[in-house]
């Protein structure tokens, strides 16, 4: 989803270079004393916290799977967690603008960041669901280990290590899934809500149908045009798609008219969402979780 943000509020502006004289005399160390890693969102978080092991202190802003990291609005507590960081993750591409923000407005000495949109080279107005592109997650993964190892060299080993067994064995049935997924269903026409599936789809070599200016009206909280509705309608009425994809984070009226319209003409509805669910959970987990059902959908749309 991609909405007009909030100003970031004008309380934590203000307090925000009391924040950076605190943040200098914990010189970058979290609660624990190991250098503070802040990801604005979990999705990213997750990953930084498993490359991290035990020698960085991760914490992530938004983690609640109901709360819109577009519209999010900082509070004091994360406007301070960003000043003390050594180290910010923010996934860009206005995903995240009262990210940026607070770091424009609060410039730390020192403190690196990466902004995963520069890093993939998706330019302003592009779609930023970085996390849903498997080339992307597998980049930022690289992106994270080399800024821990020059932020630690003495632990450059121990992080060499730890990617690799997070690519192993974390990403493993993630990327498996992906490639048996595109082996059996490559080419499958499917249907989707929004511009969050439109990377995965590609990834997994599905033809997605839905309009690109409804996925994007979706995504941008604006009015689908009535061509595009009627266009959807006519495509689940005829069964032009196999399955509908949605995300159950922001089902609109629009949305939910078109699940129910695929349920009625038996086309296997699935979903995915936009933060870590369970919040708690690990990025790979929720991906292959959401792969297995989208696998499911597929094979039931395959036996009809």
């Amino acid at each position: 989803m991609i909405r007009p943000s909030r100003l970031v509020p004008f309380l934590v502006l203000v307090l925000l270079p009391g924040l950076a004289a605190c943040a200098s005399g914990r010189g970058g160390a979290g609660s624990s004393g190991k250098p503070l890693v802040v990801a604005a969102e979990n999705v990213w978080g997750s990953i930084a916290e498993q490359l991290g092991g035990g020698h960085v202190e991760v914490t992530s802003i938004v983690s609640n799977p109901n709360a819109d990291p577009h519209d999010y609005e900082p509070t004091i507590a994360d406007a301070r967690a960003m000043a003390d960081a050594r180290f910010v993750i923010v996934n860009g591409v206005g995903y995240d603008p009262w990210a940026e923000k607070l770091l424009a407005a609060n410039p730390v000495p020192g403190r690196a960041v990466l902004n995963v949109g520069v890093l993939a080279r998706v330019p302003d107005g592009g779609n930023p669901h970085l996390w849903y592109s498997p080339a992307v997650v597998d980049h930022v993964v690289d992106a994270i280990t080399t800024r821990y190892q020059t932020l630690l060299p003495g632990d450059a080993p121990a992080f060499a290590e730890l990617r690799d067994r997070f690519v192993t064995d974390g990403l493993g049935p993630y990327h498996a899934l992906i490639s048996a997924i595109r082996s059996s269903y490559a080419g499958v026409p499917v249907g989707a809500s929004e511009s969050i599936f439109v990377s995965l789809a590609e990834a997994l070599g599905l033809h997605l149908v839905t309009p690109s200016s409804f996925l994007t009206a979706i995504s941008e909280g604006a009015e689908p045009t009535a061509s595009d509705k009627v266009t959807i309608d006519r495509q689940i009425r005829d069964r032009r798609i196999e399955v509908y994809v949605y995300n159950r984070q922001n089902a609109t009226p629009d949305v939910q008219r078109q699940i129910d319209e695929a349920r009625q003409a038996g086309i296997p509805v699935t979903t995915i969402t936009e933060t870590l669910v369970p919040a708690g959970g690990t990025f790979q987990a929720w991906q292959v979780a959401q792969l297995r059902a989208l696998r499911t959908a597929l094979a039931r749309a395959a036996s009809r």
